[in-house]
């Protein structure tokens, strides 16, 4: 699979063929959910908090007599029951939200998402940006792009005259590529790379895989060396 690579005039000067171990793997919407909420879930913080019975103030007396009033008995004023009284089961500002996902099921879920963007056309590459730090230059600079809707710009290493052109601009999205993750791929339409970055992205995720599954197959080699050893001493 091929995109086609601009300079910053909006003008095609050519075409990059992708990684297929990358951008050409079956998506997996399911795995893609989880790793959405697992994002979602692991970025949340605990901040609500409630007063149970022991944290609202007063109560230290019996409100009214036992009998003799008409009224339905009560122990104290801090009762849920009662009006101002402590709050049942809320939120006490100590839960934990984190989930867990196996490295290779996020690795996979993050090529599912890059995949999808290739299948539909919405990624493009960028030769590169070079000019001041103006946020109306590099807006007009993107209007010259194929881009539609909003943009996630992709970046190999910090550049402070993309970052900071493009930091005011609300469609528009400066990322490194260490830090692409799924919940940005899902809510911008467009990713544009610039065209070192995707070199990048070979070497994070490309090789690593292909790595990391030699590991576990040596892996699980050792460990069904392991058992038949255990195996033919026991018989022994």
């Amino acid at each position: 699979m091929k995109i086609d690579i601009y300079d910053q005039n909006g003008k095609k000067i050519g075409d990059q063929t992708l990684n297929s171990e990358i951008f050409e793997t079956e998506v997996n919407e399911g795995l893609v959910h989880l790793a959405l909420v697992r994002q979602l879930s692991n970025s949340r913080n605990a901040i609500a908090k409630t007063k149970n019975r022991a944290a609202r103030r007063g109560g230290g007396i019996k409100p009214f007599k036992q009998k003799g009033t008409g009224n339905a008995r009560a122990g104290s004023r801090r009762s849920p029951i009662w009006r101002k009284g402590g709050v049942i089961f809320g939120p006490t500002g100590l839960e934990n939200f984190q989930k867990n996902m196996p490295k290779s099921e996020r690795r996979k879920a993050l090529c599912c998402a890059l995949s999808a963007k290739a299948k539909d056309n919405e990624i493009l590459g960028l030769d590169g940006y070079k000019g001041e730090i103006k946020t109306k230059a590099f807006s007009q600079m993107l209007t010259k792009l194929p881009i539609t809707r909003n943009v996630l710009i992709v970046i190999p290493e910090k550049d402070a005259v993309i970052q900071k052109s493009a930091h005011n601009l609300t469609e528009a999205k400066v990322i490194l590529v260490n830090y692409l993750n799924i919940a940005d791929l899902l809510k911008y339409k467009t990713l544009l790379f610039l065209k070192d970055s995707l070199s990048k992205v070979d070497e994070l995720w490309g090789k690593a895989a292909v790595r990391s599954d030699k590991n576990k197959e040596s892996k699980q080699a050792e460990k069904k060396e392991v058992k038949t050893t255990r195996a033919k001493k026991k018989a022994n």
